[in-house]
């Protein structure tokens, strides 16, 4: 799971905890990589990253899912389950 992110984001830091539920509800089963689109614009562009936080899943090297904006902790879970079970 990518997290585009910005530390001047509100809504990116209301999602932190819940990312961070949820990384431990699939433990190994689930890498969360944190990208702050401030340190790394092109990167950004390059996903078209057009609002933070966008989310985009990845399973078996493939984007599965992508969003942008605020998730529930259970909602996300459910997203993910979905995609890699």
């Amino acid at each position: 799971l990518v997290d585009f992110t910005a530390g001047w984001c509100g809504p990116c830091q209301t999602l932190a905890p819940v990312l961070q539920e949820v990384k431990a509800h699939f433990a190994e089963n689930l890498s969360i990589l944190k990208i702050d689109v401030d340190k790394n614009p092109a990167l950004a562009r390059g996903f078209a990253v057009q609002g933070v936080p966008t989310l985009i899943l990845y399973h078996l090297g493939q984007q599965v899912w992508r969003q942008s904006g605020l998730l529930t902790q259970r909602d996300l879970i459910a997203i993910i389950e979905k995609y890699i079970s």
